[in-house]
């Protein structure tokens, strides 16, 4: 199948490669020329805008969008709308607000084009691995563009199936989900992300625990020297806390046990806000997602070993750079200018 992929960043690039590799050919554009020239010359089509590319690809034409959420997706999606025909795709793989979703898609339908929004799970390590997606849209678009969905999945691989699916979507074992109509896709993914900051936050708060453990504020006879490296390694095998995230820490801490290469700047790109706005809408307790995303915000005055880990597991799976971590001063409280207007309040 032909494809359009616009954004060739950390993981549209390899999303290109990923299937090329299955036979697809891939329509690339990126604003850095340099990205689209790479993919060239892998084999790729290169376009040198979003109207180039609309001319190469076939109808009906499918574009992958996999930008920033925000204004350059937005604009992203308007463009296309004005340059695809009746009958042609938008898909946004990005993580994307829902409820934006649902808006273009209806925007979209009144010129005779679909929408798919693609919560896409995998990160930097997606190539190889390939992506978990959790998909929205209408079902006869979804089920059309199966081999690519297919192609991007993971597959069955080693992880063994669930008993009791007898009569299940099969799609859902190799990785792939038509999570329902449009929004569902993003807002499966988003509540994914908001689980992920738990699990973060766990494992960040267990390991500073850990090295801890010889402070000089406890009796010296209930001091401990633990080797967290070590111990990290540990757990990955046959412990109930095994996971993906515990390898990115136990990867992390082989080669930097203090963890002295990340500040403990931890953004949040926004999805662990959704989540928790979204469980305030529903009247839904989230203790633990609440507290994990609290802890972020702590993190950009205050930087202890746990949010270092964060960072540290941030960069495993999605490459995630830091920024500069905030000099003190600049949290020290301003005097209100008296003329200043209140802030607008910005949607998620």
């Amino acid at each position: 199948m032909q494809i359009g992929i616009v954004g060739l960043g950390r993981m549209g690039g390899n999303i290109a490669r990923r299937l090329m590799r299955h036979g697809h050919e891939a329509i690339v554009y990126d604003r850095q020329a340099a990205a689209v020239a790479a993919l060239a010359d892998e084999g790729a089509g290169a376009a040198g805008g979003l109207e180039e590319l609309v001319r190469k690809l076939g109808k009906p034409r499918t574009v992958w969008l996999m930008l920033p959420a925000g204004e350059i997706t937005e604009d992203a999606v308007r463009e296309l709308g004005r340059l695809l025909q009746p009958g042609d795709v938008v898909i946004d793989g990005g993580n994307t607000f829902w409820k934006d979703d649902i808006r273009r898609a209806a925007a979209l339908r009144q010129r005779g084009l679909h929408y798919v929004d693609v919560g896409t799970s995998g990160g930097v390590w997606g190539l190889e691995r390939g992506y978990c997606m959790m998909i929205g849209g209408e079902k006869e678009v979804v089920d059309r563009l199966d081999s690519i969905f297919g192609a991007l999945a993971p597959g069955v691989g080693d992880v063994p199936i669930s008993p009791g699916r007898d009569g299940r979507d099969r799609r859902v074992e190799r990785g792939y989900i038509h999570a329902g109509p449009n929004g569902a896709g993003h807002f499966v993914k988003m509540v994914h992300n908001g689980i992920e900051y738990g699990l973060m936050q766990a494992y960040a708060e267990g390991f500073d625990i850990l090295k801890n453990a010889g402070s000089n504020t406890l009796a010296e006879v209930e001091r401990f020297d633990l080797d967290i490296a070590d111990i990290a390694e540990v757990w990955r095998r046959g412990s109930v806390i095994t996971s993906w995230l515990l390898d990115l820490a136990a990867s992390a801490l082989a080669t930097d046990p203090g963890l002295d290469a990340y500040s403990g700047f931890v953004e949040d790109s926004g999805e662990g806000r959704w989540t928790v706005q979204a469980a305030i809408e529903e009247a839904v307790p989230v203790d633990v997602l609440s507290a994990a995303l609290f802890a972020r915000f702590r993190s950009r005055h205050e930087h202890i070993f746990a949010e270092r880990m964060l960072s540290a597991m941030r960069k495993g799976f999605g490459g995630h750079v830091e920024p500069k971590a905030v000099e003190p001063k600049a949290l020290e409280p301003k005097a209100p200018d008296p003329k200043a207007r209140e802030p607008k309040a910005r949607r998620p």
